[in-house]
């Protein structure tokens, strides 16, 4: 079972920064064979969303940004990630599911933009995430931009 918290920046203890940094670097960095500045400045303006499981072990994650960080006229969520560990068993929906409730508490009634991978665009699809513009590469990875009104 996984247990999802939010917190803002400076409420999480260092061994939680040092997790969250950890997984989106094996997830992003090493399993998708991607370099890219990962500590992009943004994590200090938002809130977290972490998961645990009954041993208390980082398995998933999302980061929820407020309107004017990555998006001018959008609240936006990125780095979403679920450990190896766990993939194929709901982790991710739960996930989903938890973040967007708590955007929701956090920003209510605000449109929010994501950049997704594009091979993931039908798991946000189904979440209410439109296509919103042509598709593009990020660190050389081909996304598209989403949005959920």
């Amino acid at each position: 079972m996984i247990t999802f918290r939010c917190k803002a920046f400076y409420e999480l203890t260092t061994p939680q920064l040092y997790g969250i940094m950890a997984l989106r670097q094996e997830v992003f960095v090493v399993e998708q064979n991607c370099a890219y500045l990962d500590a992009d400045g943004k994590d200090t303006q938002g809130w977290h969303v972490v998961g645990y499981d009954d041993d208390g072990r980082l398995m998933g994650y999302a980061r929820l940004l407020p309107k004017g960080v990555s998006y001018d006229n959008f609240v936006s969520m990125g780095r979403i990630v679920t450990s190896p560990v766990i993939r194929q068993t709901g982790a991710g929906k739960a996930l989903m599911k938890a973040a967007l409730d708590m955007m929701d508490e956090l920003f209510p009634g605000e449109n929010i933009k994501i950049s997704a991978q594009s091979h993931l665009r039908g798991f946000y699809e189904t979440y209410g995430f439109v296509v919103s513009g042509d598709e593009y590469l990020e660190d050389d990875i081909p996304h598209f931009p989403m949005v959920r009104g």
